[in-house]
């Protein structure tokens, strides 16, 4: 759908989209016409024109989410727009802002916010290629030390030394990043933009190296702390985390798989994890925790029960957790706040069904996300699956990959998901009937794509249809049969890659040795 521009909007588009024109004319603009025509330039990908607004920036703030998102003037958000050029010459107009020497007075910027980027699968701008949290990473701390270098060389006047700007950001390390970003962080005191880290995602990192880098970021300002796929953070190295450092804003925690193990069963154990708990408790904003691929089985009372906030957001996918875990996720005052709830990887209709429609019911008037991939939810669940639905008025986004459904099934299922009012996102499973028979689930992932695909693509249609019919053109349906996209892993996936090779490179060597000595 085409979005209405206002008679500025369209004026700001003609005076960006002459280059040239504009950069000359940039003296004589108003103040508080800067915002308007970053949007503009933006949208037409003006690379030059960016720079330059950013480099002569009049106001206090530059705040990246508010400037591209809905405006009076252009009411389509551009933030989802990681657009290379656009992103490009924004830091570097960033960099050359303080290199720039007007006059003392004009320089008011005080704080630039980068948080409000988002990162989607499907880039609308026309180079097609997006530049992603990590990439966004890199080039600050690159910009962050080319700046000292600068400033040292000019031997500049004392003022440029007075600049102080907050740039607010989400950073993404890894290995391959890790010691640019280092540098950046050991030298911010000397530099003018100072990286104020309020998220920041670690994978593919060497435990001392996280654990070096956390404390440069200064935790007492992180939002969101993700640790992720390759950074082998266990239960003790938690306790030594929350012990060393505190996190009084954190609002988002994610944890590696495997981070918890409670089947050893020792006295440590038990004693860590309630000092975890207690730590956790002592984060009185924390709403989100993603603890997916640990080992918890009757041990998330214990875990939870210390937290003064209700959560939010849980993600306890693949947790091994047992009838008691969730019946006290269904009595607990977290059930009544969920927002998002993944619960994938447990066999909900056989375990614990009852209690399951429970923590659904209290949670159904805010529930936004619900993710039940790999439940074992069969044919015959599917009306109870309806009951349970009705109330959850607020519903986006519906994931329910691997279980086995027919297709009959889910045309019964889709028929109701037309009646969920802010339906948006539907993930369904390959019907059981494209596959071959007696196929068992969950099914590995040498079989999943071993299904009719005619067959599949006859039911989609048929499925799409359903949505049509019932006027909800609006609710997308797809099975991604690896998982849904992710953005951190798509743009550092060559390098998680090549990780993983030389993992198991090492551990065929190991076992070669072993067996060489045996023998």
């Amino acid at each position: 759908k085409a979005t209405m521009k206002s008679l500025r909007f369209l004026s700001a588009e003609a005076f960006v989209s002459n280059a040239e024109f504009a950069r000359k004319s940039l003296s004589s603009v108003a103040h508080n016409l800067f915002p308007l025509l970053f949007k503009a330039s933006y949208l037409l990908e003006q690379g030059e024109v960016i720079h330059d607004l950013v480099k002569n920036w009049p106001l206090v703030d530059f705040n990246m989410g508010k400037l591209l998102g809905t405006t009076m003037d252009y009411q389509e958000d551009l933030s989802h727009r990681t657009c290379s050029v656009c992103l490009e010459s924004c830091l570097t107009g960033l960099r050359d802002y303080v290199l720039h020497h007007p006059s003392p007075y004009v320089k008011r910027l005080k704080l630039v916010d980068l948080t409000g980027i988002k990162d989607v699968e499907v880039q609308f701008c026309d180079c097609k290629k997006p530049m992603g949290r990590w990439a966004r990473t890199e080039l600050l701390s690159k910009l962050c030390l080319e700046l000292l270098v600068h400033l040292q060389q000019m031997q500049c006047k004392p003022r440029t030394f007075k600049i102080s700007i907050d740039v607010l950001v989400d950073l993404f390390v890894t290995e391959r990043n890790y010691e640019l970003v280092v540098q950046a962080l050991l030298q911010k005191c000397y530099c003018p933009l100072k990286i104020c880290c309020v998220a920041f995602r670690a994978d593919n990192l060497a435990l001392q190296k996280f654990f070096y880098i956390i404390k440069l970021t200064d935790p007492s300002l992180l939002r969101k702390l993700e640790v992720v796929h390759n950074v082998r953070l266990e239960m003790e190295h938690l306790e030594i985390l929350f012990n060393s450092i505190h996190f009084p804003l954190l609002m988002s925690l994610t944890l590696p798989a495997r981070t918890f193990n409670v089947l050893r069963h020792t006295a440590t154990d038990e004693l860590m994890l309630t000092t975890i708990g207690e730590k956790m408790g002592e984060m009185t904003q924390l709403t989100e925790l993603s603890l997916a691929f640990s080992i918890l089985t009757g041990r998330i009372q214990k875990l939870l029960s210390p937290l003064k906030t209700p959560l939010k957001m849980l993600d306890v996918s693949n947790c091994s957790l047992n009838h008691d875990d969730m019946a006290y996720l269904a009595n607990s005052f977290h059930s009544y706040h969920l927002e998002v709830l993944d619960l994938s990887g447990h066999d909900i209709p056989g375990l614990y069904p009852s209690t399951f429609f429970k923590l659904l019911s209290h949670s159904s008037s805010v529930l936004r996300s619900l993710i039940l991939e790999d439940c074992n939810i069969q044919d015959s669940h599917v009306n109870m699956l309806i009951l349970g639905l009705s109330p959850c008025h607020k519903l986006q986004d519906f994931k329910f990959l691997g279980n086995p459904l027919s297709s009959e099934a889910l045309k019964h299922l889709f028929t109701f998901l037309c009646e969920l009012p802010m339906l948006k996102n539907v993930e369904f499973p390959v019907p059981m009937d494209c596959y071959p028979i007696g196929i068992s689930y969950p099914i590995d992932d040498a079989s999943l794509c071993r299904f009719d695909h005619q067959k599949y693509e006859k039911i989609a249609e048929e499925l799409n249809l359903i949505l049509l019919q019932g006027n909800r053109e609006d609710v997308k349906a797809s099975t991604p049969l690896f998982g849904s996209y992710d953005a951190a892993v798509q743009e550092t996936n060559e390098e998680l890659g090549a990780y993983l090779i030389m993992s198991f490179k090492e551990t065929l060597e190991k076992f070669t040795a072993s067996l060489s000595k045996m023998s």
